[in-house]
């Protein structure tokens, strides 16, 4: 639960498999793996995820692009394209649906990570543009059970786009230490994921 759950869209099996191998090295949760987008369209509303990659080209009526505008319409999360050649129609497509970044195949697990890392710093500055910045007390006065001072830290951190592990480092506190903050925080806010709590900072900052 206290992981970023992140969605797979590849088609290409292998391809999909080591994706998530490099997602569960760098303390991320898979919430599913899905081959084409009929799969994918059922993942996304069975159990919504908080970051998606999705692959272009799909083998399939409907492609990455169309996955990527129904998550603009119906899920404010981010999303990156996996992508290998693209003509340039298919590439001025995608970038319409304003993606948080392109991973272009072949890629490795540093580029992955960077890629995602990026993206979550990035759509967290977009979407937090014109939201009051986080203030403990007024947080605190809409919660029945206050967060401390270091939830509070770890909190911030998420709200900002920092992935579990660069929370940890700029903490200088350990992973596991780090998931009991964020379970403390979750339950505080009546939460079970990064997304609903984000959003729910949003809506408590702006009341």
């Amino acid at each position: 639960m206290t992981a970023i759950k992140v969605l797979i869209v590849e088609d290409e099996p292998l391809i999909a498999r080591n994706i998530a191998m490099y997602l569960r090295n760098n303390n991320f949760e898979v919430s599913g793996i899905a081959y084409d987008p009929e799969e994918a369209l059922f993942q996304l509303r069975r159990q919504p995820p908080d970051f998606a990659i999705l692959d272009i080209n799909l083998e399939s009526e409907r492609d990455g692009i169309q996955l990527a505008e129904h998550i603009n319409k119906n899920l404010f999360i981010p999303f990156v394209f996996l992508t290998s050649y693209s003509d340039k129609e298919t590439l001025e497509r995608a970038k319409k649906t304003n993606p948080s970044g392109f991973i272009v195949k072949p890629f490795n697990e540093q580029t992955l990570y960077a890629t995602i890392e990026i993206a979550l710093a990035n759509h967290a500055t977009q979407a937090n543009r014109h939201v009051p910045k986080l203030m403990l007390d007024k947080l605190n006065g809409h919660l029945l059970a206050p967060l401390t001072e270091r939830e509070f830290d770890v909190v911030r951190l998420l709200y900002a786009g920092k992935t579990n592990q660069q929370i940890a480092d700029d903490l200088y506190i350990a992973m596991n230490t780090l998931k009991k903050h964020i379970n403390n925080a979750y339950f505080k806010l009546d939460v079970n994921s990064r997304t609903t709590a984000v959003a729910l900072l949003r809506d408590l900052m702006v009341r």
